[in-house]
């Protein structure tokens, strides 16, 4: 017994010994820093020595939805300790215009945290690399030779060709199963994930995962990998807050962080060497290429010092079909939507019987025409975007904002697109699903990509998504073909669960299970 007692207490010096230490040494840096290193932005309350807020985060509680009730109480800007790092959190549309505006370069640099480092091939990712030469040509290679509209236009056959053959698909289900008046019932968040990786995967690497024809015996082991990089990227790392607690892994984050990354790097490695022989062999053309083709012809013509040609291709191809994920994420939710608020289903489908007529399947050349299905969109974006907060940027200098507000370089930056989408002064009855208010006077030019900062679910400047054009393709093209094809209702007509949960994503918790039944006169 003295024994157990002896070892506790030897335990717990060495823990208050570890903290004191910890202490000490964040003290000696904050004596340290000048005046003019002071960020004036208000602090929120409840912060902790040595672990600030990282107390108030997480559980089951979104960290959009606590940034809102913190909001609520220190206003629209504020900021908070995360550990070592003092992140200013904003939730006013005219301060994210400011700082994507103003001082876009000031906020353009993003913080290399673990996830990044052991996900993102040590900031190879682009979507995730420090500011600087590496990721202004990256930006460049992927805006005017993979994600141009040019290039996106190029493999629109891709696109066509997924979403036929998923109807075909799930038309073929409903007749194998005796044409049942009531429908088939599909799960619809995954039906979503595999259409939307099936065409991002074809457009890089020409290659498709999931259905009839696909690599069924590697389907379901690369989309459990990919949920696992689209979770791990949102786990919280406390060697990120307080690095002095490098070798701590708690949870076993970063373990399963290599674990994944060596999985993704071998597939994906064997993506790259396939590309790599059809090259030798003079298999490639001009109008065939993939991304994975244009990066290596690229590449050998304007090779970038920063990282090795096969680690730039590998860590974009990732980036990208982390999109993906998004891209399902998006759907699930504008689906889920409709079928809560039917007579918006019921409009979306008569406005495309009125364009197109049931003789023929929907293309995506006649989206332009489908403007209340666009606000359908976008009002669901608004609603229930894919991400709540806009990932972390960091200041790479000095900078004041119109407040009077000093924040010196080296503070994160977190913009809270959540608030700014449901504020009540700019979005009357904010929480309610009313696509046709982007069809009134007041909010009829409103867009998603950017240039108005009351709806930013892609973000804003110079570190908004690249893919926003070829996500919206592809959101609407898939929404479009399916409401067009079948008639949706959910079981016993119950409402859908909107549960959310954690991760860099906000996933749907819970499977979207629907009934289907076709509704077009032509075969599909």
């Amino acid at each position: 017994m003295e024994d157990v007692l002896q070892s506790s207490s030897t335990s717990i010096i060495y823990i208050l010994a570890l903290l004191i230490c910890i202490f000490i040494y964040y003290l000696g840096r904050s004596v340290t820093k000048s005046e003019s290193k002071t960020c004036t932005a208000p602090q929120a309350g409840g912060a902790l020595p040595i672990i600030g807020h990282l107390h108030l985060f997480g559980g089951k509680k979104l960290l959009f939805e606590t940034l809102c009730t913190m909001a609520e109480k220190y206003g629209p800007a504020f900021t908070i300790k995360m550990g070592s790092n003092r992140v200013l959190v904003l939730s006013s549309w005219e301060m994210a215009r400011e700082c994507f505006t103003e001082h876009d370069k000031a906020f353009s640099d993003r913080p290399l945290v673990t996830a990044s480092r052991l996900l993102g091939y040590d900031g190879a990712m682009f979507g995730f690399a420090p500011y600087g030469p590496y990721w202004r040509e990256m930006r460049k290679i992927v805006t005017i030779h993979l994600l141009s509209n040019h290039r996106i236009d190029l493999l629109k056959h891709i696109r066509a060709s997924e979403v036929e053959m998923a109807m075909r698909e799930l038309y073929g289900l409903w007749s194998s199963k005796g044409c049942p008046e009531n429908g088939i019932l599909v799960e619809m968040k995954q039906w979503f994930g595999d259409l939307a990786f099936n065409i991002i995967l074809r457009m890089i690497s020409c290659k498709r995962y999931f259905g009839v024809s696909s690599e069924d015996g590697k389907a379901q082991y690369f989309q459990n990998i990919i949920r696992d990089f689209m979770n791990l990227f949102g786990v919280p790392v406390i060697s990120d807050s307080i690095p002095a607690l490098w070798w701590w892994d708690i949870h076993g984050y970063k373990k399963k962080m290599k674990e994944t990354a060596q999985k993704l790097d071998q597939l994906i490695g064997e993506w790259l060497e396939e590309h790599k022989q059809r090259r030798l062999l003079g298999k490639d053309g001009e109008e065939e290429l993939d991304f994975m083709d244009v990066m290596l012809r690229v590449l050998q013509e304007n090779p970038i010092a920063s990282f090795d040609t096969d680690t730039i291709i590998k860590s974009t191809v990732l980036n990208m079909l982390a999109g993906s994920d998004s891209i399902m994420v998006a759907i699930t939710w504008i689906l889920s939507l409709m079928l809560n608020n039917p007579q918006v289903l019921k409009k979306a489908q008569d406005e495309l019987d009125n364009k197109i007529g049931r003789n023929r399947q929907v293309e995506e050349s006649d989206i332009k025409d489908l403007v209340y299905l666009q606000a359908i969109v976008k009002e669901s974006l608004r609603l229930s975007s894919p991400s709540g907060v806009i990932f972390p940027r960091a200041a790479m200098k000095d900078c004041t904002l119109s407040t009077g507000y000093h924040i010196p370089a080296g503070t994160k930056l977190m913009i809270n697109i959540w608030k700014i989408m449901h504020d009540e002064n700019l979005w009357p009855d904010p929480y309610s699903f009313q696509p046709e208010r982007f069809l009134c006077s007041s909010h009829k030019d409103i867009d998603v990509r950017g240039q108005h900062y009351e709806l930013l679910p892609f973000g804003s400047g110079r570190r908004s998504c690249p893919g926003i054009s070829l996500s919206l393709n592809v959101i609407h093209l898939i929404l479009a073909a399916l409401l067009h094809s079948f008639e949706i209702t959910t079981p016993s007509n119950e409402p859908v669960d909107m549960t959310k949960s954690i991760g860099l994503t906000n996933v749907k918790a819970t499977p979207l299970e629907v009934l289907l039944v076709p509704r077009l006169n032509c075969v599909l």
